[in-house]
């Protein structure tokens, strides 16, 4: 029996807030081999582009990916990410 749309996304979804979840998790210090930044930076970076394209609201300052707005949203996530990646460097020079 094939599943749904609906169900599809529904597992779709949970299964991407669980790796966001377990990246911060990551970030915030405990000690994951196989999760690297990467995957938690494309997963953020999906869920945001998601929430552009799906959300009414945000959908009428990004209409497409072409959009300033969409852009400046993915933009503040590299930065973060990067910012986040030296942090972590420079704490584990220091451990």
């Amino acid at each position: 029996m094939p599943i749904s749309m609906p169900v599809y996304t529904l597992i779709h979804v949970v299964l991407s807030l669980v790796g966001i979840f377990a990246g911060l998790v990551v970030v915030g210090g405990f000690p994951f081999v196989a999760l690297l930044p990467s995957h938690l930076y494309l997963n953020v970076f999906v869920l945001l582009a998601q929430l552009l394209q799906k959300t009414p609201a945000l959908a009428l300052l990004a209409p497409n990916p072409q959009a300033p707005a969409f852009a400046a949203t993915q933009g503040l996530v590299l930065v973060f990410f990067v910012g986040l990646g030296w942090a972590a460097v420079r704490g584990f020079g220091r451990a």
